[in-house]
């Protein structure tokens, strides 16, 4: 019997599934150092039972997220995700929010996906340079973060199929 290891969590990818309008993704836009906000949860509402005083009935209630947020090093050059973002972040409202789909895909040493967090319905909510600091050595970064409705998590095939054996 195969024993089943955990994936290392620093090889991922990001894509943008192109939407109403086609969102240009550049090879940029695929390189980020680290995700968060995965992390659904659902809150539970508590009923006592009547008349019974050991235990308290928790029912499940409406399902909330954090939002999902991407670093990476700043991008100096074209980028469909930052001019998303600027449209949106950076806008007046003037226009209607676009929203888009956005796949996190968790891959093997072959680049191989493993896993992938479908996030349905985002938007830019915030867009965030790192400081400035002369007294450091560090890379400049951005942070966006997303709003988004729903996110599914889907196992590929040879992910599942190994899992099992």
């Amino acid at each position: 019997m195969a024993t089943a290891y955990p994936p290392p969590a620093f090889a991922f990818s990001v894509a943008i599934v192109p939407g109403t309008p086609p969102l240009q993704q550049t090879a940029v836009d695929a390189a980020f150092h680290e995700v968060t906000g995965i992390d659904p949860k659902v809150d539970t509402e508590d009923h006592p039972e009547g008349g019974v005083n050991d235990y308290v009935h928790q029912l499940p209630g409406v399902t909330k997220h954090s939002n999902l947020v991407l670093k990476r090093g700043y991008v100096t050059q074209s980028s469909g995700l930052a001019t998303w973002a600027a449209q949106t972040v950076g806008s007046t409202l003037g226009t209607a929010i676009q929203t888009q789909v956005i796949n996190v895909n968790l891959i093997d040493a072959e680049q191989n996906t493993l896993v992938t967090w479908t996030f349905q319905n985002a938007w830019p909510v915030k867009w965030e340079v790192g400081g400035l600091d002369a007294s450091k050595n560090d890379f400049l970064t951005e942070t966006l973060e997303f709003s988004y409705t729903t996110v599914t998590r889907t196992l590929s095939q040879s992910s599942s199929t190994s899992s099992q054996a």
